[in-house]
């Protein structure tokens, strides 16, 4: 039996040097989770997705609803915004733009894909319903021992707190953009804590105006120092900065990520007023 084609694609940027790159797999029904899990690793990405056909009773457009997982180089994650772009980025050069669903292990993600006159394409995400929790004191400072950033470098307008969009994340903000921009971890402490609280990433942010924030995400219980583009942590961070009303109800917000890294990309991150979800899009681009 032949292998399945591992397609590659970046997403939240339009230059193929740019945003998060991901892998794609658009049948994986020939490949169990083991294998799924050595592709993943093999590429090396922070996560991977894999494509099957929907589970029955899913009510989504015909031929483009899909069953989708997604594993980084360690282990499956629920929920990844960025391969999420990625697969809609992948099936829309072979289907067409316009609507596609994904059952995720977090739920239903609808996903709109648009093509502008220049042929560059943007996929658009709406993320399971979000919710806020709160951080233990404990838990705090050993995260910001692990992150080595004394308390009083966090912005005071931004309470720390566990944000859900599909997958767990930890927000902390950073009071300057040079205390963002200077991350040098204790990658195991920090993992550690993130098992033990079952978090995805942290998601490191700085406020350079109202809409516009500047974000750093690391993974390391993915197998990586850094991720460059997080959709799932920019869903998450809407729907946080809503409930903690430091955004209106209606808003668009720009999260550029990845500068710091070499690999600049920008997500909109769009919050309408009477819906829970929060919507997150970019482009994204084929780079092998």
């Amino acid at each position: 039996m032949s292998r399945p084609e591992v397609l590659r694609y970046t997403a939240f940027s339009s230059d193929r040097a740019g945003g998060n790159p991901a892998g794609v797999v658009l049948d994986a029904s020939a490949l169990d989770d083991g294998e799924m899990l050595a592709v993943a690793a093999g590429l090396g990405y922070s996560e991977s997705a894999f494509l099957t056909a929907p589970p029955e009773g899913l009510d989504g457009p015909e031929g483009r609803t899909y069953l989708i997982r997604y594993f980084s180089p360690k282990a499956e994650v629920p929920f990844c915004g960025h391969a999420t772009v990625a697969a809609a980025v992948a099936l829309a050069e072979r289907q067409g733009p316009g609507p596609l669903l994904f059952a995720t292990q977090a739920g239903a993600v609808p996903v709109d894909v648009t093509t502008a006159q220049d042929g560059t394409v943007r996929a658009t995400l709406t993320s399971v319903e979000p919710h806020v929790e709160d951080v233990a004191e404990a838990d705090l400072a050993e995260a910001l021992a692990a992150l080595d950033w004394p308390p009083a470098d966090l912005d005071p307008a931004f309470p720390p707190r566990v944000a859900y969009a599909g997958a767990r994340h930890l927000v902390l903000a950073a009071a300057t953009r040079a205390r963002l921009a200077d991350l040098d971890y204790d990658f195991a402490r920090l993992e550690a804590l993130m098992h033990r609280l079952d978090l995805t990433t942290v998601q490191l942010v700085w406020r350079e105006s109202p809409t516009l924030f500047h974000v750093r995400d690391p993974f390391p219980v993915g197998g990586v120092v850094e991720d460059p583009a997080t959709g799932a942590a920019a869903a998450a961070f809407g729907g946080y900065a809503r409930e903690l009303g430091l955004v209106p109800e209606d808003a668009v917000l720009t999260l550029r990520q990845g500068e710091d890294l070499g690999r600049p990309g920008e997500l909109t991150v769009t919050l309408r007023a009477g819906d829970p979800r929060v919507r997150v899009g970019g482009a994204g681009v084929r780079i092998g």
